[in-house]
């Protein structure tokens, strides 16, 4: 059985807490799609660690946990992740990377950094991780597989094709110096002795793991709202962040996955840049009061440690997030951190251009779109770390009915802290 967790929103929902929760119970969790763009911060016996391409499974023994062919593999930040680990005393994970994902390679970072530069005011916010450039690769077939790692005369004739074409781009547009064809080969060498031990046929793997009953967990990166297709473009990631794609990008079977279990804030989150469209923002001193308290330590990006923008919980972009993600339920996280407020603002419906709607619009009218709001009493009582749902304030819980209410599914988990087991369930 197959159950994928996703976010329903902007990123930042706090999927890994859950994926790291779940996994007690699981064999297998699959990263699926991303790269390292992006962190899933999570709090354990071990420390509070922030995970970028590694699954949040990696500090369980019993799990398998399994980088697909979907996800945008960066050797050197995997490496360098898998040594903080060992660092910080965790145990060796089992680790299997897919030797059909694809490399993103130093002149994808390079690219990314170049193009935000060139675009100055109207740049995208890129966390200049290389990941648009590395999916632009893929689709315009002159990526590198994990596979070709292993075959050097491949490899080389893949290098200098790839490089031939971004030399002339660097050169040319950005004025940059040149790529070293046989530098990155040699350098991919080395770095292939680094993660030969992990890589192997995870596509037979998990087919037969699931033919054997096995259980499955598929960790979505990002959230609905930065999906290519169904986000808000052109301010999206460049893989599909959608439960869906765990079909291809892990990959398994549609019929097998029977849960998604789709992760939105109490509150609203999201790194990007200011031209992004984020109708409930809350702005001045109210946002970063709330953007301090965010978080298990403020809300500031897990990769780029920029601060995220905030707002009120919003229930037109997250039914929306729910019914493209096909959410089962969802995990409510951080209703903790809004336990300081009097009255809490809910964004119910939007207008726009003097229609007032509950629909999601497509990206040329967001930015047109202004918030209406139904405000709900606070419950002004400390809730860390309650794990009993019946013994959350009556207002904490009539907050949480509203919600689910509002966004058409049900509301499963209540996370009232950043560690592991602070969790309520709801009945």
């Amino acid at each position: 059985m197959v159950k994928a967790i996703v976010g329903a929103n902007w990123g930042d929902e706090g999927k890994g807490k859950i994926t790291d929760l779940m996994a007690e119970a699981s064999d297998i969790v699959v990263r699926f799609q991303g790269g390292a763009n992006a962190g899933h911060t999570i709090i354990n016996d071990y420390g509070r660690f922030a995970l970028h391409t590694l699954p949040s499974g990696v500090f369980y023994a019993h799990i398998t946990n399994v980088i697909g062919n979907g996800v945008a593999l960066d050797m050197q930040k995997i490496t360098s992740e898998l040594r903080h680990l060992a660092e910080a005393g965790v145990p060796t994970p089992n680790l299997m990377i897919s030797d059909r994902a694809q490399l993103l390679l130093p002149y994808h970072i390079l690219q990314d950094t170049y193009e935000e530069e060139r675009l100055g005011g109207h740049a995208f916010g890129s966390t200049k991780s290389g990941i648009a450039p590395f999916y632009s690769d893929k689709y315009a077939k002159i990526g590198i597989q994990v596979c070709d790692l292993f075959d050097p005369p491949r490899l080389r004739e893949h290098v200098e094709r790839a490089v031939e074409v971004k030399n002339i781009l660097f050169q040319t547009l950005y004025h940059k110096p040149p790529i070293n064809a046989e530098a990155l080969f040699r350098e991919l060498l080395e770095l292939r002795e680094i993660i030969s031990p992990y890589v192997g046929d995870t596509v037979t793997y998990l087919h037969q793991a699931l033919q054997n009953g096995k259980s499955i967990l598929l960790e979505g990166q990002l959230g609905a709202m930065k999906d290519p297709d169904l986000g808000m473009v052109p301010m999206t990631t460049s893989s599909h962040t959608l439960a869906g794609f765990g079909c291809v990008g892990a990959p398994v079977p549609p019929t097998a996955i029977h849960d998604v279990i789709c992760v939105t804030k109490a509150y609203s989150s999201c790194v990007g840049a200011q031209t992004e469209p984020f109708v409930s923002e809350l702005l001045g001193e109210a946002g970063a009061e709330l953007r301090r308290r965010g978080g298990d330590q403020g809300e500031f990006g897990a990769t780029t440690g920029r601060p995220r923008r905030v707002g009120w919980f919003d229930t037109v972009a997250t039914r929306y997030g729910c019914m493209v993600q096909g959410a089962t339920e969802v995990a409510l996280t951080c209703l903790d951190v809004l336990s300081y407020l009097d009255e809490i603002p809910v964004c119910t419906a939007y207008e726009v251009d003097g229609q007032v709607t509950k629909s999601f619009p497509v990206p040329a009218l967001l930015s047109r779109a202004k918030p209406i709001f139904t405000t709900l009493p606070g419950w002004k009582s400390d809730i860390r770390g309650i794990t009993d749902y019946q013994a959350l304030p009556a207002n904490a819980k009539a907050y949480v009915d509203f919600i689910s209410q509002e966004i058409q599914t049900p509301i499963k988990m209540v996370s009232t802290g950043p560690k592991r087991h602070e969790i309520a369930l709801h009945p």
